[in-house]
């Protein structure tokens, strides 16, 4: 069996393929390696690794001393049996790789063919250079060519204007710098009265908020204001429309009593009233007739009412004494007259009131005649009903009051017709 195996000791540094050294590696004389010592200059013109696309990949560079400690060392690949000349090799070939890596940019060792390609990358380049070369002394024999002198005023002038151009701009820059520090001064002053408008803003919507709320209060109260006077002003359309007297004093009928504000006036068998009900009525009637001859500035000849409630009295002027305008009931004396006198005196101060109104108003008519402590029926029956209490019957008592109540509510409703018309007048 052949032994076809091939010693390989190291790769390629770009496309790591296995390599087999020249047995004219093996030795090298002082020479050749001071050749090899000379430096090399790689151009940096070229970009190695965008022209590498024809190789597989570039590997980094490497010592052969660190075989064995890093990913890209050299590979050695070998048998026990070279043992004896293995050292050498090795110690030449590693000082031979390590000379030239150091002296240029590109990795030893190489394959061919990665070789043959870097050559050609060398190729183009040294063809890229000899081009610009062409171009520069092209360059350079055209301005050896051109008048010295000539270049130098045109350089002159151009300075010149450069400078003429520099100076305008230097002023244009002052100028603009001084604008600029204006505007930012203007800024400055616009930011302080921004903020001053902010402050006035604010207390100005605090203000107003305020206004507002007072406005909004004040609109209440206006709207409670308003309701109030339309109140009062119904109210006081309906205390015009209301008559005082006739709201005070209500005079009307119960069966065969005359009533003034719901009290009877008078007494029947059948129908025993009692006496604090009559004096009641009769100090009611009292106070109607001296408030009606008020209302016509009227004063009473002889006599002076006074109410005071159902103990209510009239006071005769002449003689200086009073009569009582209530009575008690039960036995009396036959001198026992004063309640009839004053109730008599009363019907003389209704019909001293009747010929004041007829003074002013012929017109006015009263439904029953007063005359001599009597009430007379004139329109129907002629007869007459005495207003005293002794030596008379208790109906025709009665019926008395009850035409004199009549005659009182005439004059009332005269009075506040009378009340109504200058009512009018004033409006």
């Amino acid at each position: 069996m052949v032994d076809n195996r091939i010693d390989v000791h190291y790769v390629c540094q770009s496309c790591s393929q296995p390599l087999k050294l020249h047995s004219s590696f093996n030795s090298l004389g002082e020479h050749t390696l001071a050749e090899l010592s000379l430096p090399i200059y790689a151009s940096t013109d070229v970009d190695l690794e965008s022209q590498a696309a024809s190789l597989d990949h570039l590997i980094p560079a490497s010592r052969l001393g660190e075989s064995g400690n890093g990913t890209n060392d050299f590979t050695l690949v070998g048998g026990e049996g070279e043992t004896g000349t293995f050292s050498h090799k090795m110690k030449v070939t590693a000082e031979l790789f390590d000379l030239v890596s150091g002296n240029s940019e590109i990795d030893h060792p190489l394959c061919e063919e990665c070789t043959d390609t870097m050559l050609d990358l060398m190729d183009e380049q040294l063809r890229l250079t000899e081009d610009e070369w062409s171009l520069y002394s092209k360059f350079l024999k055209k301005l050896e060519n051109e008048s010295a002198e000539e270049g130098i005023e045109e350089l002159s002038n151009e300075l010149k204007n450069l400078l003429a151009e520099e100076g305008r701009l230097m002023d244009e820059l002052a100028a603009l710098q001084q604008e600029e520090k204006a505007m930012e001064r203007d800024i400055e002053e616009q930011g302080k009265e921004k903020e001053r408008l902010e402050k006035e803003e604010d207390r100005y919507w605090r203000e107003y908020s305020k206004h507002r709320r007072e406005y909004m209060i004040t609109e209440d109260e206006l709207e409670s204001l308003k309701c109030q006077l339309a109140y009062a002003e119904a109210h006081l359309e309906k205390l015009k429309k209301t008559n005082v007297f006739n709201a005070t004093f209500h005079i009307w009928h119960s069966g065969h009593f005359g009533t003034i504000n719901n009290f009877r006036l008078g007494r029947l068998p059948s129908a025993p009233v009692d006496w604090s009900e009559i004096n009641a009525a009769w100090g009611q009637t009292a106070l109607l007739l001296t408030a009606l001859a008020r209302k016509m500035n009227l004063t009473f000849d002889k006599y002076r009412l006074v109410p005071y409630g159902n103990h209510s009295y009239i006071k005769v002027l002449a003689e200086q004494k009073d009569l009582p305008l209530y009575g008690y009931g039960g036995f009396r004396f036959l001198w026992d007259t004063k309640f009839d006198a004053a109730m008599v005196a009363f019907l003389d101060c209704l019909n001293q009131f009747k010929e004041e109104v007829e003074k002013g108003d012929s017109t006015f008519k009263i439904p029953y005649k007063m005359e001599n402590g009597k009430i007379e029926d004139y329109a129907h029956s002629k007869h007459s009903y005495p207003i005293k209490t002794q030596f008379n019957s208790e109906e025709q008592w009665t019926k008395a009051l009850k035409f004199l109540l009549t005659n009182l509510k005439w004059a009332l409703a005269y009075v506040c017709s009378q009340f109504d018309k200058n009512q009018l007048q004033a409006q």
